[in-house]
């Protein structure tokens, strides 16, 4: 919670505000007390949308239907004003976790009778979401709050009255809306959404409850190959219990008259005393304690342990951060893609769209070689995402191991628990081989106390680079627990998802084995530091001609690239490309085109890894490519090194380059 500002009220309507929860799409969230000292959530409309009247007319219909449900699942409406001149409402502060916390960083997944009781009191309050004539449509893991007496529902901030909802997967601008991950087919085709499309959401909510994982893959594995699952794949349900297996398909079939409805649901399931696990009971034990402590104003152990908004909150209200209308344009239909990843944040990228160098003339434009995966025609801007990465990356005496793969060994350990042994840089790959690899992982690890953010990691897929950092569970000797992490950075932007909750046993001082949910790989120590990047990769390349030139043009056609010395997770390697412009007919003209763009190191084990490419924008042309992420690797070839550029992307084809 962050303190009153000089422009904020002191209270709203009967309620005196504490401090702010959050902010999102919708307005502003307050924290504040009633006259009778109950703890409530206030959720003030931003001003430009209470200027509006068709908004105001929608507000006051979606208060006046929560009002109808009785706090039934759902956060009970305490007051509201959709008159006012900023019109607001109050709802109950709901003394929880949110199930994505629970399973994603201090539980992991829950049995199979609290998924069966979860579904039982999600059941109870869809039904009475629904009868208050009311869809949901952003039924997710962090809009779920676990309590003692069953899950509440909240956020209904994209919820829509059904007479309202006519292509209900779509706004006025054709973005889809809804969370990547945990959207309904109809959805994702921008089809009318009805109390079914809450159902098939209920379905992936409890997969993600009974094993960690977004059935369909989250927005990591990008968001048209998601989608694309969504409305044509079957749900990835490997780790669920099979008695609880049939529940959850049954939500998850694809056409809504096919699903079970709420109110089928909770007249067949039970929520049961008690329902959830001894440890989550003990967290809300705690947290209920510190609230009843609580002075007014309320401390910042109020809200729980280290929650803001979404721990111990009340709905309907936005999260701070993502803004709760989560837009995603339409999705063209993409290639399929069906098998799933087994990773922190699981699920495969889109086909790659053809066009390799190998197959053209050389008069055509000389597009590389490595593959043709086009990854979008506007700006990526990930300087500042970087530089903040950057500043959470482990530093030379900070416990992490520096220099090469062995420097760890003489490292003075600083206070904290985390076994020397566990200090620096692992890195494994999920999918592929160590030679071909299509998915990596790198978990770069620091000397700190639990709950202390001790890990950085980077998730390199077969399209896109993710950063973030990991807080610390627990550790001993042989086991090392991080917590389901936060994205510092995501190349393209906005495309990742945090991992999971992540396991490292220690097999030997070289070697650790890492989980997360149902996935598991195997480790190697790895390079750290401020000069991770091997001395071999340094320098200046160009790339080895694959045909002759038209006569005369050999100095038209020229591509290289430069790696830098420098700490992974920066952008350290630069392409640069020339070549000429053709017409329609493919002739040679005089204009040359210039196409620079710069990739992120993701990886430095036996070979570089390296994110997708970020153009320059200075140095751009609509005929030049940015390619996906590769491996880089040394191959010496008649007695001379030359670098081999893979994409991560199944059997691709490697670009060559020399030494220049």
């Amino acid at each position: 919670m962050d303190p009153l500002s000089a422009q904020d009220p002191s209270s709203i309507g009967p309620f005196r505000l504490l401090g702010r929860l959050g902010a999102g799409g919708m307005g502003r969230v307050y924290l504040g007390r009633s006259a009778g000292g109950r703890v409530v959530a206030v959720k003030v409309v931003h001003a430009q949308l209470a200027a509006e009247e068709e908004f105001r007319l929608r507000f006051a219909r979606e208060v006046a239907a929560l009002e109808k449900m009785d706090g039934v699942g759902t956060a009970p409406v305490l007051g509201a004003d959709t008159e006012a001149g900023t019109p607001w409402v109050a709802v109950a502060y709901v003394p929880g976790p949110s199930l994505r916390t629970v399973v994603g960083d201090d539980h992991g997944p829950l049995p199979p009778d609290t998924v069966r009781s979860l579904a039982a009191g999600l059941a109870r309050a869809l039904t009475h979401i629904h009868a208050a004539g009311l869809v949901h449509r952003d039924l997710k893991p962090a809009n779920v709050l676990l309590t003692v007496d069953g899950p509440q529902i909240i956020d209904f901030g994209i919820a829509r009255a059904l007479d309202t909802v006519t292509n209900g997967g779509l706004t006025a601008t054709g973005a889809v809306v809804g969370s990547p991950g945990f959207m309904s087919p109809e959805q994702v085709r921008g089809e009318k959404v009805t109390p079914a499309s809450d159902m098939f959401c209920l379905g992936s909510v409890l997969a993600y409850a009974a094993t960690g994982r977004v059935p369909f893959g989250g927005s990591e594995s990008g968001l048209h190959s998601t989608m694309y699952r969504i409305a044509h794949d079957e749900p990835d349900l490997a780790g669920v219990a099979p008695e609880i297996t049939g529940l959850i398909r049954a939500c998850l079939v694809k056409d809504p008259a096919g699903r079970p409805t709420a109110t089928d649901l909770a007249d067949t399931l039970t929520l049961t005393d008690p329902w959830l696990p001894a440890a989550v009971l003990a967290r809300l034990g705690r947290h209920a304690a510190r609230l009843l402590e609580a002075e007014d104003p309320a401390p910042a152990g109020v809200y729980g342990e280290g929650a803001a908004y979404g721990e111990g909150a009340a709905g309907p209200v936005p999260e701070p951060l993502p803004t709760n209308e989560t837009a995603v344009e339409p999705a063209p239909t993409p290639g399929p893609g069906p098998n799933q990843n087994p990773n922190p944040s699981p699920g495969p990228a889109p086909d790659p769209a053809p066009g390799p160098l190998g197959d053209q003339a050389a008069t055509t434009v000389p597009r590389r070689r490595r593959r043709g995966l086009l990854l979008g025609a506007t700006a990526v801007v990930v300087a500042g995402a970087l530089a903040l990465a950057y500043t959470l990356w482990p530093r030379p005496g900070s416990g992490a191991a520096g220099g090469d793969s062995t420097a760890h060994t003489g490292a003075t350990r600083p206070p904290g628990i985390v076994p020397t042994a566990f200090l620096g840089a692992w890195e494994g790959v999920l999918k592929g081989t160590a030679d071909l690899p299509n998915e990596t992982v790198r978990i770069e690890i620091t000397q700190g106390a639990a709950g202390a953010r001790t890990a950085v990691y980077t998730h390199t897929t077969e399209e896109l680079l993710c950063i973030g950092w990991a807080v610390l569970k627990s550790a001993n000797d042989s086991e090392l627990v991080l917590g389901e992490g936060e994205i510092s950075a995501s190349i393209p932007e906005r495309r990742c998802t945090p991992a999971a909750r992540q396991t490292l046993r220690l097999r030997s001082n070289d070697v650790v084995e890492w989980s997360s949910g149902v996935a598991k790989a195997t480790f190697q120590r790895a390079r750290s530091g401020p000069s991770a990047v091997p001395a071999a990769f340094l320098g200046d390349w160009k790339q080895t001609p694959l045909a002759a030139p038209p006569p005369g043009e050999a100095e038209r056609y020229t591509f290289q690239l430069t790696i830098s010395q420098g700490p992974v997770g920066v952008p350290l390697v630069r392409f640069e490309q020339w070549y000429p412009r053709t017409d329609a007919e493919g002739n040679v003209t005089s204009e040359d085109i210039h196409c620079v763009t710069t990739a992120v190191v993701a990886g430095a084990g036996p070979l570089l890894v390296i994110g997708p490419e970020t153009r320059d924008p200075d140095v751009w042309n609509d005929d030049c490519v940015e390619n996906g992420p590769s491996s880089l690797r040394i191959v010496r070839v008649k007695g001379k090194d030359h670098l081999f550029s893979y994409g991560l992307i199944p059997e691709s084809e490697p670009s060559d380059f020399e030494r220049s």
